[in-house]
């Protein structure tokens, strides 16, 4: 199948076009017809399945073969008709550069707006009029408490990575920007994963929605290798130093659990002289946007990250994913090594696994359906051999069912919420921290 046999007009084709894509990816090829058809959808896709082309081409094709039905003749004005929400702002900022790429020949404006950064140019922007609006939930509420925002021409509601925005407590606040919308449009829910809260999302969002499911969550992309190496915990930096030196890895990305361990390990590698940096939740928007941009282009070897970053980072021909500490839940494994091997390319992602890991590692293997190969590196082999048989839980043989681990002091802790108020159980309104 083509873009071409899809029904997309010209402009759209001689963007994709020009992004070197001939075929489209299963999403696409699926979610496409549907959504230039005028249907709502649902649809289950992980990160890296080509889902954000799969609503951007037929969305962008659609608002370009009609007008708007605006209430008021400023010139210049013009009123958002589509809104994609998504869940963080490393998301917005990448879904706004496919739109403006995608959109490349289609006169029609786009903007994201998302906290971390300075909200002043983004009034600038919403004054100037767009037709394309992507905004995390909590930064579209601050702009429709100051009232910089009017949704109610949107024909188009997005929303991405559904379960995501569930999962940081978003619902109030979307519950709330949907009661603002007009009744009659077209709605799109994507979700990594549909559990019984998507659905009954989608219950009461979607009008007789066409469901399609692309994978699993717990099947890593068949592109991607992947290999354990056992190594004491006291030797992981020298070892995941010497794989980066011995094997010439240029552009690599390490997550860690913690945001201390990956400042720490990122200052430490570059001191080491393999350039280093880190994104976390405790960089504001502007360093976490440079220390990406600084990556992609190539002035930075190794981007370390914690979880902040295992969804909605889109980096083009990623070879390398390193788990330099196994995430806490077994989902998070998929997710992270899900940056790699993307757009049909081949990519590795290789785990240094120490003793006290093991559960962890049983708990992964379990969700995925096949162990991972196991290869000690010659001078690094561990002490305490890495034994999985029979392990569960938290890397200690603990009670605890697999991807719902109780809280570890070695992991990062991840705020509790209530399910009715969307809040911390120590009081405080999560959008602060979620915008």
């Amino acid at each position: 199948m083509s873009f071409e046999s899809l029904g997309l007009r010209a402009e759209v084709l001689r963007a994709v076009s020009e992004q070197g894509y001939t075929e489209p990816t299963p999403i696409q090829s699926q979610a496409i017809p549907v959504i230039l058809a005028g249907r709502d959808l649902l649809a289950g896709a992980q990160t890296g399945t080509g889902k954000t082309a799969g609503f951007t081409l037929p969305l962008l094709q659609r608002l370009s073969a009609t007008q708007p039905a605006a209430d008021r003749k400023d010139k210049g004005w013009r009123p958002i008709r589509a809104l994609i929400l998504t869940p963080t702002r490393e998301l917005a900022a990448q879904v706004r550069d496919s739109v403006t790429t995608y959109g490349k020949f289609l006169p029609l404006r786009s903007t994201a707006v998302f906290g971390g950064v300075n909200i002043k140019p983004q009034f600038q922007n919403l004054r100037r009029g767009v037709d394309i609006l992507v905004a995390t939930p909590g930064r579209l509420e601050d702009h429709v408490e100051q009232r910089t925002v009017d949704l109610r021409n949107v024909e188009i509601l997005v929303l991405d990575e559904a379960d995501r925005m569930l999962d940081m407590g978003f619902l109030p606040v979307m519950k709330r920007i949907m009661a603002l919308l007009p009744k009659q449009r077209q709605n799109l829910l994507f979700s990594a994963t549909v559990s019984n809260e998507i659905r009954t999302l989608a219950q009461g969002l979607l009008r007789d929605p066409q469901v399609i499911q692309i994978d699993r969550i717990s099947s890593p992309a068949e592109n991607v290798s992947q290999v354990v190496h056992p190594v004491d915990k006291d030797r992981r930096r020298e070892l995941l130093a010497h794989l980066i030196t011995t094997q010439n890895w240029r552009q690599v990305l390490v997550f860690t659990r913690m945001k201390f361990g990956a400042e720490k390990l990122a200052n430490q590698l570059d001191r080491a002289g393999l350039q280093a940096t880190a994104i976390h939740g405790n960089k504001n928007q502007n360093q976490r946007t440079r220390a990406l941009a600084d990556f992609k282009a190539g002035r930075v070897r190794v981007l370390v990250a914690t979880d902040v970053a295992s969804r909605g980072l889109d980096i083009e021909q990623l070879p390398h994913v390193v788990n330099y500490e196994l995430p806490m839940d077994a989902e998070s494994y998929v997710h992270r090594i899900g940056r790699t091997g993307r757009a049909g390319l081949t990519g590795a992602a290789v785990s240094l696994v120490s003793a006290d890991e093991a559960g962890l590692l049983a708990d992964i293997e379990r969700l995925i359906g096949s162990e991972i190969p196991r290869a000690n590196v010659p001078g690094f082999e561990p002490a305490i051999p890495l034994v999985t048989t029979g392990k569960k839980g938290g890397g200690r043989g603990g009670k605890s069912k697999p991807g719902h681990h109780q809280h570890n002091t070695r992991g990062e802790k991840k705020p509790h919420w209530h399910r009715r108020s969307g809040q911390k159980r120590d009081g405080r309104s999560q959008r602060g921290n979620s915008r």
